[in-house]
């Protein structure tokens, strides 16, 4: 993070906000504008975008089939075991009016038998690729055996979600809506969770840079530089597009690690993975195991395996 900082003094920029906010530094139900990328987002894109390999290698075990909303969750399993947090999230989106997808990303090509039971479609892939090759498996078919359904997409970097998804969708009043947004690197919807209206093929070969159907990204800077902060961008070329709640980089950084609690307070439905991991720093020991807690989420079972790193954007 000092090396970081230091890049931007050198180029005469403002380095981005690292410490905790209240949520007056937010914007509230944000329209996407379009800004230019700092100097550092520019060199690192240049150096990371030649980080392309081959889709990795996928199978459908339960096909998508035609619904009016799906919901899609990535599961990167190494060790090929659910936890009591995956469980957590299964059951409460298993109870969203609303079919459930499920991409479990495996070593071996099996993946968790209970899976079979909870999910309306199910599709193993491999471990590579990073979350936005899950999230491009799962929007092209999604185009193609349910065109025009509208698509909500997590992956398992966060905790949650800790109030009825039902009560989101009126929410969602955009093409494409994300759930925080931040102007750090440029102007973008973070891509743990966003929600798509109207998947078509039309739609997806519009997003064809972001989600390529038979490449994907090599290196979790190429996802993060090339994928997830352009996406908003891109997707604006021909859609509206927007957040629930934006940070500005000069009032806050990453809203969902520096205005976590307070956004919950006003309702908002996740908690990142990483608070209990490499950002576990801006926050007292059992301050997030406690607030984990009184939503009634599992806890032992985290703090004592710890949070083991993903193959999804933080």
């Amino acid at each position: 993070m000092r090396l970081k900082r230091a890049i931007y003094r050198a180029l005469g920029q403002r380095p981005p906000v690292y410490r905790r906010v209240g949520i007056e530094a937010l914007e509230r139900n944000w329209s996407f504008r379009r800004s230019m990328p700092d100097g550092v987002t520019i060199l690192i894109r240049l150096l990371v975008m030649r980080g392309r390999v081959p889709a990795p290698a996928s199978r459908a075990l339960i096909p998508i089939t035609p619904a009016p909303r799906w919901i899609v969750y990535f599961i990167y399993l190494p060790s090929g075991g659910l936890t009591a947090a995956h469980r957590y999230t299964l059951e409460r989106l298993h109870a969203a009016d609303a079919r459930l997808a499920v991409i479990c990303a495996t070593p071996d090509g099996d993946v968790p038998a209970e899976l079979h039971h909870q999910a309306d479609a199910l599709y193993w892939k491999g471990l590579g690729g990073f979350d936005f090759s899950a999230y491009a498996l799962a929007l092209h078919e999604v185009a193609e055996r349910s065109s025009g359904a509208d698509v909500f997409v997590l992956n398992d970097s966060v905790f949650g979600p800790f109030v009825p998804l039902d009560s989101l969708w009126p929410a969602m009043r955009w093409d494409l809506t994300g759930f925080t947004a931040s102007a750090e690197l440029e102007n973008h919807i973070q891509s743990y969770a966003f929600h798509l209206k109207n998947c078509t093929r039309g739609r997806l070969r519009r997003l064809r840079a972001i989600f390529p159907r038979h490449s994907a990204s090599d290196t979790y800077r190429d996802a993060v530089y090339s994928r997830e902060s352009r996406f908003a961008a891109q997707a604006a070329r021909s859609m509206t597009v927007g957040s629930l709640w934006y940070a500005d980089n000069r009032r806050a950084g990453d809203p969902s690690v520096f205005a976590a609690l307070p956004l919950l307070n006003a309702g908002f439905p996740f908690l990142k993975r990483s608070l209990l991991g490499k950002n576990a720093r801006f926050y007292g020991p059992d301050e997030v195991p406690d607030r984990l807690r009184s939503l009634g989420h599992p806890v032992d079972e985290i703090v004592l395996s710890g949070t083991a790193d993903t193959k999804v954007e933080e």
